[in-house]
Parts: structure tokens; C-alpha cells; sequence
């Protein structure tokens, strides 16, 4: 009964904005999002290939693009790469032909992010939140969320 009613508890106290939301497209890429809801659009880059999101009030940061490669594991590799470089500490790594997602940390935040190969094989779409290590029981649901919706259109 103390499982139940915590589980209950659990479930009526997820942060709203890891319900609802909108959803953004990307005319150049050809790929979709659904963005939590709270989460505000900064406006889409100019060259069209995503845009940023911010919670207002909160340190919580979401970045959407694509892009074009050569080599799907290549990209994944030299991103990974990158984070490395910059500090962040791996935590986690998921790579198969068609996406790949990591997370890392560093300094008190963490950061997720998730690629996938497009249809055409020569392009990705990607999303990337950066959070505190504090706000992440709020975020894990949100990004379970944002993972399952990054999707390319036309496949």
C-alpha cells in the first residue's frame, strides 16, 4: 500500500512541462520534435537548420538541428569527441546504425543528446539538453519524451 500510494504521489507531482507541448518541424531537414510544454522557441537559426529552446526562470537549455554527413558513426564519433574535449565526462552511450544518444557531466550539469540518421543516409537530426544535476528526476521524463519524438518525416 506504501508502494501505491508513493507511485501515486510520484506520478501527480511530474513537472508540467513534461506534458504537453508543441511540436516543431524543420522544412530543411525534414525532420520533427515534439517540445515540452514551457519550453520557448529563441527563433530558428538563420540557415534553417533548427532552433533553441529555453524554460524560463530555469538554468535548462534545448537545441534542435540537423545536418548533413558522410558517415553516420563518423559524426557520432567526432561529437562524442567534442564533448570529451570540452570536459564532459560520459555517463552513458547508446550507438546503432540509424541513432545514437549519450549523456555526460560536468561542473553540476548534465547534459543528453541524441542523434538520427535521416531517410536520405546523408543527413541527421539531433536534439541536445543541458540541465543541472539538481533538475534531473524533473528532466528524465522530458527527455524519455523528446527522444521518443525526434523522428524524420517521409520514411
Amino acid at each position: 500500500m506504501r508502494t501505491l500510494l508513493f507511485v501515486l504521489f510520484a506520478l501527480l507531482s511530474l513537472p508540467a512541462f513534461a506534458q504537453g507541448g508543441d511540436r516543431y518541424d524543420n522544412a530543411r531537414f525534414g525532420y520533427s520534435i515534439s517540445v515540452p510544454a514551457g519550453f520557448v522557441g529563441q527563433g530558428e537559426s538563420d540557415n534553417g537548420d533548427g532552433q533553441h529552446f529555453a524554460l524560463p526562470g530555469r538554468a535548462i537549455t534545448l537545441s534542435v538541428w540537423g545536418g548533413w554527413l558522410d558517415n553516420f558513426d563518423s559524426e557520432v564519433a567526432a561529437r562524442m569527441a567534442q564533448d570529451a574535449t570540452a570536459g564532459w565526462n560520459q555517463t552513458y552511450q547508446a550507438v546503432t546504425p540509424r541513432w545514437a544518444s549519450w549523456s555526460a557531466i560536468a561542473g553540476g550539469q548534465i547534459l543528453y543528446q541524441r542523434m538520427i540518421l535521416l531517410c536520405d543516409g546523408q543527413s541527421y537530426a539531433a536534439f541536445r539538453a543541458e540541465y543541472g544535476v539538481r533538475d534531473r528526476a524533473e528532466m528524465d521524463p522530458v527527455i524519455e519524451q523528446l527522444a521518443v519524438s525526434l523522428r524524420g518525416s517521409g520514411c
